[in-house]
Formats: C-alpha cells, structure tokens, sequence
C-alpha cells in the first residue's frame, strides 16, 4: 500500500509514482488546508467530539492535467496543529512521511467505498451530467495503539472508475 508507506523527502509522491507507472503524470493541488468543522461521519472516524474541529488538506488530484479525484485528508488538531499539515504548502515525502517524523506510523486501515448522486461541485469539478453518479472511499487510518491518526475522504467520478486491492496475507 504506497500511500501508507512514509518516503524520502526525495522521492515523488505516491501518486506521481503510480501516474507515471501507467505512463501519465500526476500532481494535486491543493485548494486549502487548515482548521474546519469536520463532517459528522469523519468526526466520528477521528474521535472528534461533536463541535470539534479538524485540520484538513483539500485537494483535486490530476491526471495528466485532467481532474481524476477531489480528496479531503484530516487529521486530529493534537497531531496536525501548527505542522505543514495545516498549511497550503506541498510536503516533501508527502503526508504519511510527516506524520512518521512526528511519531504517527499507520498500522491499521480500514476503507469504505460507497456510490452517491454527484453534488454541483463533483459535477463542476469532473465535468458530469446531472444524473452521473461518483464513488466515495473514506480511508481511517490507525496507529499501533488504534488511535485514529488520518481519514481521507476520496471522490471520484463512477464512469471508468475501478479500484483494486492487492493484499499480501501472511
């Protein structure tokens, strides 16, 4: 799983690597980052308290300059606060390096895909019609101890999706 795995500061980002291993390129940019009212669903993934904030990192993902995935990362306030987390800046190794550096190693990962009717902004975004729906997977993100230390919540258009999964048992 190359998006759990930290990197070097010199190494591109894990989507960069699996754009180009499909003979594209990948970038994101990020539209914001910094303190918010999480959704309810996240909140309760992080153990945030209703009313609680969250730092977030929002971002549209490309491929090959056309927008493949919006993608909200957040993070508990007592591991992101005043770090890069929380800043609209890129971070070199990417997220999951950063949070190893600040002792936050992810160990458990739990994911949820699930399908919805696309919101004004999906369909201004990926460029959809009115009734084209996307797919939703929130990623929790746990460390040995089980505490909640990310949930990424990935929007992606449903037309010519697929997600796979490679598991390594034992």
């Amino acid at each position: 799983m190359p998006y759990l795995v930290p990197r070097s500061a010199t190494e591109a980002d894990a989507w960069a690597q699996e754009a180009a291993a499909r003979g594209g390129t990948g970038r994101q940019h990020i539209v914001f980052a910094g303190e918010t009212d999480p959704p309810t669903e996240v909140a309760s993934l992080l153990g945030v308290e209703p009313g609680g904030r969250a730092i977030v990192r929002r971002r549209v993902i490309y491929l090959d300059d056309r927008p493949v995935e919006l993608t909200d990362s957040f993070y508990p306030l007592s591991i992101a606060a005043g770090t890069a987390l929380a800043e609209p800046i890129k971070i070199k190794g990417g997220a999951v390096t950063l949070l190893a550096s600040l002792g936050h190693v992810g160990r458990h990962v739990q994911e949820d895909v699930t399908a919805r009717p696309s919101t004004d902004e999906d369909r201004e975004v990926f460029s959809l019609g009115e009734h084209d729906p996307v797919l939703v997977l929130t990623r929790l993100i746990r460390d040995e101890h089980e505490r909640p230390i990310e949930v990424d919540v990935m929007t992606m258009p449903a037309r010519g999706g697929r997600l796979r999964y490679e598991l390594k048992v034992g």
